[in-house]
């Protein structure tokens, strides 16, 4: 009943999952990951100790063909079962048994592994693949393009509901505390996978770094644009102020908006805060 691709990418090491679905909050079933070890995605007659006892497995050393043989030969319903795995080191993986629902298939190659079923065509597949080896850049993107372009090939061939994005790697979470670096879910959406690329637009503008490109001294001008756009969502209560009210207030606004992660030194500002700042403040003033 889903689309999934399992990836790895070499340089950065990360690990990760995306996958759809109509199905209720799919991210809650399907994906699987550990940073250093590898992804898993567990699906059709979805069995969710395979991505439990498949990490478990690919961490004591197993590839991931032996991951799958070992847990579906133990499974009595492996027939209904489908999964995809790829591990640290881009060696991979993928299971279709023989009684899931037409269309059902998979692909494995170096880095990455594609699975589906219940699809309105094997050209899901082939689209996400040939998307996955076209596209340039981080995991995270690279994963999201296989998805959209297996949605825009059709997808579930019973519809959309949910979908989900987990990516993995060491200490990539908010704070470092974790190897979660980004962990979306849609879990009931008419368009999930194009609102999971919302969300990740989002989430790299609330946690990601301030690149150095992107840091603006607060001249006198941009003062004022900050002030009048302050005002407008209500961070000040007059728009001619002091600059150390506009400042404060935009203090007030990073914190509130959960900004901290790109928060800036005394009298600077980052260039992506600024515009969405202002993107706030338009829709505020379009909305009275």
């Amino acid at each position: 009943m889903t689309f999934s691709i399992v990836g790895f990418d070499p340089e950065t090491k990360e690990l990760g999952i995306a996958v759809a679905s109509k199905f209720l909050g799919v991210g809650a079933v399907v994906p699987f990951a550990k940073a250093g070890v590898g992804a898993i995605a567990t699906q059709s007659l979805a069995n969710l100790s395979y991505g439990v006892e498949g990490l478990e497995l690919l961490e004591k050393g197993h590839s991931p063909l032996e991951v799958v043989e070992t847990l579906t030969k133990k499974d009595e319903n492996a027939a209904w079962r489908q999964v995809g795995i790829v591990d640290a080191t881009g060696q991979s993986a993928a299971y279709t048994g023989d009684d899931c629902y037409d269309w059902a298939g998979g692909k494995a190659a170096k880095n990455y592994a594609i699975q589906g079923n219940i699809l309105v065509s094997q050209q899901v597949v082939e689209q996400m693949e040939a998307t996955f080896e076209q596209t340039e850049g981080p995991l995270a993107e690279r994963l999201l393009a296989a998805l959209l372009a297996g949605d825009a090939a059709g997808g579930d061939s019973r519809g959309r509901q949910s979908a989900a994005l987990l990516v993995v790697k060491e200490n990539g979470s908010y704070g470092g505390y974790t190897d979660r670096y980004i962990d979306l879910r849609i879990d009931d959406h008419e368009d999930p996978v194009q609102e999971l690329g919302r969300l990740l637009k989002l989430r790299h503008l609330y946690f990601e770094k301030t690149g150095e490109d992107d840091v603006l001294a607060i001249t006198e001008e941009l003062e004022a644009q900050l002030a009048t756009s302050l005002h407008q969502l209500g961070y000040l209560k007059l728009e001619e102020v002091s600059t150390d009210e506009v400042l404060e207030a935009l203090d007030t606004y990073h914190h509130t908006e959960n900004f901290e992660e790109r928060q800036q030194s005394r009298g600077q500002v980052d260039r992506r805060v600024l515009e969405y700042l202002e993107e706030q403040a338009r829709g505020f003033t379009a909305k009275k």
